[in-house]
């Protein structure tokens, strides 16, 4: 898809999360202090702590948060694993998005509590659409993209691919559909 241009989502497209009742449950992370990582997803983003667990005889504590019940909505499961305090981003993954209705409010809200702004809030080149990105303790992107509200506030990951068409093709699979899947795309239904 070329920069600036606008994917127009086909009826059919629109139509089938509707029809379709499977969904993606969570994203699994490392991060090197849970309690940190926790105090700042709930601080600055605004999510919830759903549940916590410690696992001792197998060395790790993981939490899952996220903007709604794991029964309905996208949580993210940050996992510690004891001992260690950092890890390496590898270079495919790209970024979470949390759709906000001001992200330049948001931004505010992030910047007075610590957070890390990396990109100012304004239009991505070429559109009109206003996003900001924040990285979290551990590293993690954040994008912020201004919409209207919307039921489901973690609403995109963002991975890179070394061959989109084999990629596409994959997903499609996956999920046994026709419908052309966006690796870089969020819609709502």
């Amino acid at each position: 898809m070329a920069e600036g241009s606008a994917a127009v989502p086909s009826t059919e497209l629109l139509e089938w999360p509707k029809k379709d009742k499977r969904r993606f449950l969570h994203a699994v992370y490392r991060v090197g202090d849970l309690d940190r990582t926790i105090k700042f997803y709930t601080e600055c983003f605004g999510m919830k702590l759903l549940r916590k667990r410690d696992i001792p005889e197998e060395k790790y504590s993981n939490a899952f948060l996220g903007f709604g019940p794991e029964e309905s909505h996208f949580v993210v499961e940050l996992t510690y694993n004891y001992g260690v305090t950092s890890y390496d981003i590898g270079t495919g993954f790209g970024h979470f998005a949390i759709a906000t209705p001001d992200v330049y409010k948001m931004v505010e809200d992030i910047r007075a509590k610590g957070g890390n702004i990396t990109r100012e809030p304004g239009p991505v080149k070429g559109g009109s659409s206003v996003i900001a990105f924040v990285k979290d303790p551990d590293g993690y992107i954040f994008e912020l993209i201004q919409r209207a509200s919307t039921p489901e506030p973690l609403c995109q990951v963002m991975l890179r691919v070394g061959d989109l068409d084999r990629s596409v093709k994959f997903y499609e699979k996956v999920v046994q559909s026709k419908i052309t899947f966006f690796l870089d795309f969020c819609f709502s239904s």
